[in-house]
């Protein structure tokens, strides 16, 4: 029976040919040495006999050797180099020596090449290593990692004896054991149940984190692969990125020098530490990696120039869970020289996928009640409207985004996903005070896509005295503002269009029963798109009504007409004014310049 201080002794510093001839003439006091032995340009003045005692592979040198008085013997390659050796040799003499996680591996491997099997003599170095790892190593977590870890720098012989193979299958093993044991511990005290799984959790965690990227990568699959569960697995790789990946970006963002540049060796490293946790992911619906995560890996994919495929993949993660995204993680920094500050196409591409999965889903969803504005999707759409109006309304200040590029995000979003053009109409105004040199064609053809009639009370007030505008979009607002103002006052407001969109959506003989389906939804979608565009001006015509019960009261004392306080009332709503809030700049007053407030609070202005 081995016992883990087997062959232990004080340990001796590496082998040189004078330590050799100390501890062989110990034995052999008499007999000097007859053979050496050189192992990557080290010499090792050694004895024959209890060399091929032990060694076939030396035993076949020397009987090969057509010089039966060979005096001098190279093996070359020997795995654990000459300080493996001098431990192999040392059990040969019979001398003492600890075989610990550190070093087991490599002695296995070096007795697999010399030989040292029981064809030669029993319980030889072969045996004497299986069994430490048999009965030692396997059986723990820790030890099965540490033994792991070495075998890193060992040939491939390594593999051919199974040492990896075993260790990985021992971790997976042993993970699963600590998660049946805190699952048994959650049952039998609720209080320090959370305490205790947590802590089981953190330490293999942290200890896989010393893993090589390829070991790493056998190990979770082993894990998925005996059950262990997904959010244990998703820590594990957060844990694992976060080591492996500290400090990249740093002197990567906005620096057209490293662009221009190929990649080094480290970043060749960490390019393939990203591609292969891309590629660990769970691919369950059911598990939920945090969306930080998510972003975290994207942008390290970007700065380090990862294979598309891996870049595809997060952002359709990314795409299936938008609705909860927040508008600081979109911003992502792009990396390429001349281009914007943001990374406009990996959100398109974004968005895109997104659109596509609402798409499913209205595909496979079944019955009238499941569709339109008050289904799951639509919801998810709507919250994603406003996010991206606001993405827009942030990277418009960019000097450097283009017009295309801008015009790309707009568009790609369905009339559907905003019921007020508010948020886009804030986000082109935005867009046109930054880029001042815009022709006028460029700046009918941007501001084509408001919709003046899904304007606010407050965006059309704004939008009249906007000099930014084009004089044809100050005209559809004028006329829009004319409409409402005329169907409030005859009490019809949006009657003939209700009448319009149901009398359009009668099925007809001549449609498909699919395209009949198909149609009746659009339609049941649009007419609840109306209802919410007219609570919003409901809304409206309230605070209008409050404005003008405080106009009549404030008549009498201060000599105003009623207009003028329904006029200043109507002013003071300012969701388009400066963060001040009271202060209202006036309608003559000239825009500010760029010596005026920079930064976040003037894309929050539009006057």
């Amino acid at each position: 029976m081995v016992s883990e201080n087997l062959l232990s002794s004080s340990k001796r510093s590496p082998t040189t040919p004078n330590f050799c001839n100390s501890f062989t003439t110990r034995i052999f006091s008499d007999v000097a040495g007859d053979v050496t032995i050189v192992v990557d340009g080290e010499s090792f003045l050694l004895h024959k006999f209890p060399l091929v005692s032990r060694s076939g592979k030396i035993r076949k040198m020397v009987a090969d050797a057509k010089d039966s008085n060979i005096s001098k013997l190279e093996l070359c390659n020997l795995p654990g180099g000459p300080h493996t050796f001098e431990l192999a040799m040392k059990f040969c003499y019979g001398m003492n020596f600890e075989i610990t996680t550190a070093n087991v591996a490599d002695l296995r491997c070096a007795a697999e090449y010399l030989e040292m099997t029981e064809d030669y003599r029993e319980e030889n170095l072969i045996a004497r290593t299986e069994t430490y790892l048999n009965e030692f190593v396997v059986q723990s977590l820790e030890r099965s990692v540490e033994v792991l870890a070495t075998c890193e720098q060992l040939p491939p012989i390594a593999e051919e004896v199974g040492i990896p193979n075993r260790c990985i299958e021992a971790i997976a093993i042993n993970a699963c054991k600590e998660q049946l044991v805190s699952g048994l511990s959650h049952l039998d005290c609720n209080s320090e149940s959370t305490e205790l799984k947590s802590s089981c959790l953190e330490w293999w965690v942290e200890d896989l984190s010393v893993l090589r990227i390829d070991y790493y990568q056998r190990v979770i699959c082993a894990m998925g692969s005996v059950g262990v569960r997904l959010d244990s697995i998703v820590a594990s790789l957060m844990h694992y990125a976060q080591i492996s990946l500290k400090g990249v970006g740093k002197s990567q963002i906005w620096n057209p020098a490293r662009m221009k540049s190929s990649p080094n060796m480290e970043e060749n490293d960490q390019s393939i530490i990203v591609e292969t946790l891309v590629g660990l992911m769970p691919t369950d619906k059911c598990s939920s990696i945090p969306l930080n995560f998510l972003f975290g890996m994207l942008r390290m994919a970007i700065m380090l120039d990862a294979a598309i495929a891996c870049r595809l993949e997060l952002e359709r993660r990314i795409a299936f869970r938008l609705e909860m995204v927040s508008l600081d993680d979109l911003l992502i920094p792009s990396v390429r020289s001349g281009d914007s500050l943001f990374d406009v196409d990996t959100v398109h591409r974004i968005l895109l996928n997104f659109l596509q999965r609402v798409e499913e889903e209205e595909n496979e969803e079944c019955g009238y009640e499941s569709e339109g504005i008050g289904s799951p999707g639509h919801g998810s759409l709507l919250k994603v409207g406003r996010l991206i109006d606001s993405y827009l309304a942030e990277t418009a200040p960019d000097p450097f985004l283009s017009l295309q590029k801008f015009t790309a995000i707009v568009e790609i979003l369905p009339d559907y996903a905003r019921v007020i053009d508010d948020g886009l109409y804030r986000a082109i105004d935005i867009y046109l005070k930054a880029h001042p040199l815009l022709s006028e064609h460029e700046c009918k053809k941007l501001c084509k896509l408001i919709d003046c009639q899904k304007l606010s009370q407050e965006a059309c007030n704004h939008a009249a005295q906007n000099d930014r505008l084009p004089v044809q979009m100050t005209v559809q607002v004028l006329y829009s503002e004319q409409l409402r103002l005329k169907n409030a006052l005859s009490g019809s407001s949006g009657d003939g269009f209700l009448s319009q969109r149901i009398s359009s959506g009668i099925p007809s003989a001549a449609m498909s029963p699919r395209d009949n389906y198909a149609s009746l939804r659009r339609e049941n979608r649009e007419l609840k798109l109306e209802i919410s565009r007219m609570r919003v001006r409901l809304s409206e015509l309230e605070k209008e009504q409050m404005y003008m019960k405080q106009g009549m009261i404030d008549k009498s004392g201060n000599g105003k007409t009623f207009f003028t306080s329904l006029s200043k009332g109507i002013g003071r709503i300012g969701i388009f004014s400066g963060p001040g809030g009271g202060r209202h700049q006036k309608s003559g007053r000239k825009p500010r310049g760029p010596e005026g407030k920079t930064g976040r609070s003037r894309r929050y202005s539009m006057s």
